[in-house]
This record gives structure tokens, sequence and C-alpha cells, in this order.
């Protein structure tokens, strides 16, 4: 364990499963976080010692040397979807990557790897979008042998996508959703982490790469296999442009309306904004091709932990393994 790699952001979503796969390589994992005592889960990844939460503000340089000090690499995962105090898209996505990149090629940081998205566009009228490509800008400008990674909408055991649709069916026969053929090419987050390792590795040519999915399918099609996989009948009810506007700014009215004690966790103005283009790799675009990995498909994996939502939960199919026993007899 002799080379050192700090992940900012490595106790999120995204973060964890480059954590664990890095811990597996052998090399020892700085998890930069905000609140490092919140993100102990991560110290059962490697032997005692070898991963290790750390505190860091994105926002302040002296915060991100200190837990750079002797990295041989570092991975950016930090990311935004809606702005809370001052964690704005500019300071967080723009600004933030920004310093990860400038302290690191200060510290002569042999590798860097930033997670973007697809959909980053300075010319987008999406803040969201804007400031992600600032981002990759200001990282190629100080690091430009770095990394990076656009993945598509993510999936997985803790994503906030499905698990926060499938939630909603347990309160309502009607789901809503906005901008229902958009379409998307979901990618598994271990996937993403396989590609951010092989990165950190030295097993990638610098430069950017999109990540997707075996399958390309619209915001309702997802919704319709979300369904099928907890076994629920619902409705999914396409907004029109101008109700979901008015819903949006309903939600963003109630967090700014609070002081920002309830975040607008829902569907916010910007967010509507980025679900008007389609979240899908470019036809000329590097991705895991280019990265000799294979990703796995929706189908394989949406069972293994949107279980819970079915109305018998775990239960389920032993039910139907009942029911069929009967009709058999």
């Amino acid at each position: 364990m002799s080379k050192l790699v700090t992940i900012y952001g490595g106790s999120g979503f995204v973060g964890r499963y480059i954590a664990r796969r890095m811990a597996k390589e052998g090399w020892r994992v700085r998890v930069a976080v905000r609140r490092p005592n919140e993100a102990m889960y991560v110290k059962p990844y490697g032997v005692p010692g070898q991963v290790e939460p750390v505190l860091c503000n994105i926002r302040d340089d002296a915060s991100v040397a200190a837990v750079m000090q002797g990295a041989d690499a570092v991975v950016n995962c930090v990311g935004i979807l809606n702005e809370l105090g001052k964690n704005t898209f500019d300071a967080v996505q723009a600004d933030g990557a920004e310093r990860i990149a400038r302290i690191a090629a200060g510290q002569g940081v042999s590798a860097m790897v930033h997670v973007s998205a697809i959909g980053a566009d300075q010319d987008s009228d999406s803040a969201y979008a804007q400031s992600k490509a600032a981002g990759e800008a200001a990282v190629l400008k100080h690091m430009p042998e770095a990394v990076i990674l656009r993945p598509s909408i993510i999936f997985g055991a803790e994503d906030q996508f499905f698990n926060r649709f499938a939630a909603m069916t347990r309160l309502s026969p009607v789901l809503p959703i906005a901008h229902a053929d958009t379409k998307f090419q979901p990618v598994y987050v271990d996937d993403v982490a396989k590609a951010a390792v092989a990165a950190v590795l030295g097993q990638a040519e610098p430069g950017v790469y999109e990540l997707g999915g075996p399958e390309v399918k619209s915001f309702g099609a997802l919704m319709q296999q979300m369904l099928e996989v907890i076994d629920r009948r619902r409705l999914v009810l396409s907004l029109p442009g101008p109700i979901a506007k008015l819903v949006a700014l309903g939600f963003d009215v109630m967090q700014f309306a609070s002081f920002q004690l309830i975040e607008n966790k829902m569907l916010t103005r910007d967010q509507l904004k980025n679900l008007e283009a389609d979240n899908v790799v470019s036809e000329d675009a590097n991705g895991f091709d280019e990265l000799g990995i294979h990703p796995v498909s929706l189908a394989s994996v949406l069972p293994d932990y949107l279980w819970k939502f079915r109305p018998s939960g775990q239960y389920r199919e032993l039910m139907d393994s009942a029911r069929n026993l009967r009709n058999d007899l």
C-alpha cells in the first residue's frame, strides 16, 4: 500500500464505489468529506487504516490542499443537483473543480479523474450544465492530462432516481413526471467506478469519456420498467410544460420561503431545463469500449435493490411461487 489517492466526495453515491475499488487495488484511500463522522462506513472497504474519511471543505484552498498532501492521484466526485446555501453550482462544480485541479498541479499530483456529467454545456440554459462545463474547462486548464468522465443518469442501490420515484408509488396512484419523451442511457454506478479506477491506474488515455449503459430509453419507459420491477400499477402522467414549470416553481418557492430549511428534492426549475435535452452518449465520443468495460443492464440490477418497494417487499417472490404451486395442484 505505497500509493495514496484522495477522493473528494468519496462517501457519496459514486465516490464510495470508487473508494472500495481503489482499496481492492491495494491503494491507501483518503475520503475527503464535509462530515467525516458520518462517513465511517467507508473504513471497512480495506484493511484497518487503509481507507480513512477526512475533513474537507471544497470551497477552501487550505482544506483542499491539506487532504491532498502526499497523494499520487486525486478523484473529484463532488456534485450537487440543487443549490443550497453557499453550495451553489458555481461554488461547487466550477470553482471547486478548479481549486482541486490547481492545487493538484501545484503539488505535482500525477493523475486526476474528474466526474462530470453528460449534458455539460457552457451554452446551456441550465446553470447546472454551465457549471459542469466550467468545471471541465478549469480541470483541463491546470491538469491537461486529466481524465474526465461524463456519465448519463446513474443507477444503483443508493441512487436518488429510481429510489425516489419508487417511493412515490407508495403514496399515489399517479406518478407525475416532466418531459416523459426525454431519452436517457442509464449507467450502473459500479461501471462508472471501474472507469474511474482504470483512469487512476493509467489504463485510460487522457481526455473526455461519455459513459452510458447498453440501453437508451425515454423517461416514461424507464418509469414503466421500474413499475414492472416493483409490481405496482400506476398511471405515469406526463405533465404539460406550463404545469411542470408551475410545479417546479412551487417547490423552489417552498425552499426559499422556509429559508432553505426545506430542501427541494423533487423538481427544480433548473432541473426542468436539463430535462429538455436527451441525456445520451454522443456517437463520436470515447466511452466504455475504449476502457475495455462492458456495462451491465438495468434489468440485471434493478430487482436487487427495488424489491423493498413491492407490495409484499422481500416476500413477493415467495408469494408468487406459492400461488403458482396452488395453480399447478
